[in-house]
């Protein structure tokens, strides 16, 4: 208990603080009566000693010396009785403990120490009692709570309710994993976590330093960090998440009201063990959902995916449709193969990144891997910008396929993200389209025929189909000139307009476009020089 409580019991009542009034928030471990000449020898940290005075120096010098020694040990103040071996406490005694924030109490000389000694006794036991009694049934709580858990929020909802303070998990990349806001008045963090839905900046910064970290991950117990006043941060408690030696993340508390104590303290403890017997077993669980993913995934790029019903539900388990529209993904990593064990860590590192960021634009995350490759599937219209940012590194690219519909579709993308990974630019995301042209121009004939084939394979498959093909050439050839197209085919122009229009209508050309009048410019140049019957 603190001083100041004990002062409040009936046989304190009485008593007068002479000097020291700041410390009175010291904690009394014991209650010690000692009346020797020299008392340091049998006092230690903690206690609250009571004296008569009856062996006290009576030069001001030994009395000074004296009250900067049992401050120097750590007791926790000087009760005096008085008046019999001293009216009051010495002037030289109060400058020296008033120096020290050092307590001296001045007691009537008839309080029996006994009654002094036996109340405080009883009322440090009774807290004793009561701080195990909350102990215990916040370890019984929690220990529910990891029973019956269906996610991290619910434990950190739960510890926030019993320690009724603001609760945050961070993934140690800084995400936040989960958090209880308490509605503390004037909480900083509450608020501003509230508002942005992400963990203040200005929270975690002295954590990022190297000597934080270096604790956290080699400590299993909890690490205070300071307040920070001028950006209205309070004090935080940080409690590592190990499972075994690995650091999984960080359990905060933060200091509201009041000030942060040893229930607070047990309270994390306990709740970390229990969110890294959650994190393991959620890591069991996403390892054979991980395992039925690469079964699937494989099955799918290698071409042998059997679309029996029960494979079906497989799939749609995973988060996938049949009939959807899918393109490969692929990154790969600025590794030497075979891979050594600090590019396989890596390689995890960055598939764990990726899993998190398709979880967050809600796509199936469903990962396979070749050496320091990648692949995963990306449903059309997938926002691949926003992904590559958050993954952006200069030893790492991302290609795309093309997008297909159907599961039998897979394994081509699957092929068109392999064929162009000699010509990936690292630092860069790349889709398969966007590499066409150089890979043509370096003799590439499978780009050639990709080439070909997304310029005209929505007009191959229609009646004259391949009238409308050498009508596009013909013009391409003559610089889109139509005059000159019309002689050169030796039709009518009308005939040419209505053609054009066709090919328009079918296969989506926009000759205004520059990039569409190259494309079939290079076309026509590739089958001129090549002497390629294309049609």
């Amino acid at each position: 208990m603190e001083l100041l409580d004990a002062l409040q019991l009936h046989s304190l009542q009485q008593a007068r603080v002479v000097a020291g009034s700041q410390g009175l928030h010291r904690t009394i471990r014991w209650v010690h009566i000692v009346d020797l000449p020299d008392p340091l020898p049998w006092v230690q940290s903690g206690d609250f000693l009571l004296t008569t005075g009856y062996s006290w120096p009576r030069e001001e010098a030994e009395q000074r010396n004296l009250i900067y020694g049992l401050a120097k040990q750590g007791l926790t103040g000087v009760g005096l009785a008085v008046p019999r071996f001293f009216d009051q406490f010495p002037t030289a005694a109060c400058l020296a403990a008033a120096e020290l924030n050092f307590p001296l109490i001045e007691i009537p000389w008839e309080i029996p120490f006994n009654t002094i000694t036996e109340e405080i006794h009883n009322s440090i036991l009774a807290q004793h009692y009561k701080f195990q009694e909350q102990s215990v049934y916040i370890h019984n709580e929690l220990l529910r709570v990891a029973l019956e858990a269906t996610s991290l929020q619910d434990i950190t909802s739960t510890l926030g309710r019993l320690i009724a303070r603001t609760v945050i998990i961070q993934h140690t990349d800084g995400p936040l994993l989960a958090d209880y806001m308490h509605a503390d008045e004037g909480n900083q963090v509450s608020m501003q976590t509230a508002e942005h839905e992400v963990l203040p900046k200005e929270l975690y910064t002295q954590v990022e330093d190297k000597r934080y970290l270096t604790t956290l991950r080699s400590s299993t117990q909890p690490l205070r960090v300071s307040a920070i006043p001028e950006n209205s941060i309070p004090a935080r408690l940080i409690c590592p998440i190990h499972i075994k030696r690995e650091l999984v993340g960080l359990l905060w508390i933060v200091e509201g009201e009041s000030p942060i104590g040893e229930l607070d303290i047990r309270a994390v403890q306990y709740a970390s063990i229990v969110m890294a017997l959650h994190i393991s077993q959620q890591r069991a669980l996403a390892s054979l959902e991980a395992q039925m993913g690469y079964s699937f995934l494989d099955s799918l790029l290698e071409g042998h995916f059997n679309p029996t019903p029960q494979a079906l539900r497989r799939s749609e388990v995973l988060g996938f449709n049949s009939e959807g529209v899918y393109s490969v993904g692929m990154i790969v990593l600025n590794s030497q193969v075979p891979m050594s064990r600090e590019g396989i860590l890596k390689r995890e590192q960055l598939a764990e990144h990726l899993k998190r960021r398709l979880y967050e634009l809600q796509t199936p995350a469903v990962l396979s891997f070749t050496q320091n490759q990648i692949f995963f599937l990306l449903p059309d219209q997938f926002p691949v910008g926003e992904m590559w940012a958050t993954i952006n590194a200069p030893d790492v690219s991302l290609a795309v396929s093309r997008p297909y519909r159907g599961f039998e579709k897979v394994q081509q993308s699957y092929k068109e993200v392999c064929s162009i990974m000699p010509h990936l630019v690292f630092g860069q995301f790349h889709y398969y389209e966007d590499l066409l042209v150089a890979r043509i121009l370096m003799g590439d004939k499978e780009a050639r025929s990709s080439f070909f084939e997304k310029l005209f394979g929505p007009l191959r498959g229609i009646k004259n189909g391949d009238i409308l093909i050498k009508t596009m050439l013909a013009a391409a050839r003559s610089g889109f000139h139509l005059k000159n197209t019309a002689e050169e085919l030796r039709i009518h122009p009308k005939t040419l307009r209505y053609r054009l229009d066709r090919a328009i209508t079918i296969g989506g050309f926009d000759f205004g476009n520059t990039e569409t009048q190259f494309n079939l410019q290079l076309a026509a140049r590739i089958l001129a020089l090549e002497d390629v019957h294309f049609l």
